[in-house]
């Protein structure tokens, strides 16, 4: 009897993860005590800011400057991102980079005009990943020396100039890029 209970606890104890239902993994954020976003509106090519990422990419980013969030206090800033094929097909998301090492996919664009809402885990931001988008967008513009931008004008006039005023000044001083 005593054999069987130590088998049944040993079992009990094994590394098998637990099964999640159908309503916990879609309620992963709410359960893993983070806030629920509400979407931006959708893209309009006239707020659209060219971003450069990479000369490697066969693809031309923007950032919608006008759905631009900051949270200086949870080191988060969100954004939407188009990312243009040399076809012209936009690949649209809503995004969130936890400075200065980390991003997260809030909702994918289904279309024109809609949005379908699929957060992701928060991933690590990689230097010289195939497409880096969130390596540039955190170190040229929105996390300059590591720490976030304070407002959402800091972050649109970084967009519209290229890049953080402070990352220029620190690239020049070094006399030149990374």
């Amino acid at each position: 009897m005593k054999r069987a209970w130590l088998l049944l606890f040993l079992c009990a104890c094994s590394g098998t993860p637990p099964i999640e239902s159908d309503w916990e993994r879609e309620h992963a954020m709410q359960l893993a005590g983070e806030e629920q976003v509400a979407l931006p509106p959708y893209p309009k090519s006239g707020n659209l800011v060219p971003v450069y990422v990479s000369a490697t990419s066969n693809f031309k980013f923007f950032v919608d400057a006008s759905t631009l969030s900051v949270s200086p206090r949870e080191r988060v800033i969100r954004y939407v991102l188009v990312a243009r094929s040399p076809s012209g097909v936009d690949n649209v998301s809503y995004e969130a980079i936890r400075c200065p090492e980390e991003y997260r996919v809030l909702a994918v664009g289904e279309g024109p005009g809609k949005w379908a809402s699929r957060p992701s885990p928060w991933r690590p931001i990689v230097k010289g990943a195939a497409l880096s988008w969130p390596y540039v967008l955190s170190r040229n513009f929105f996390c300059p020396h590591r720490d976030p931008i304070l407002t959402v004008a800091e972050g649109q006039d970084a967009l519209r100039r290229g890049s953080h005023p402070a990352v220029y000044v620190e690239q020049n001083n070094r006399g030149g890029g990374d």
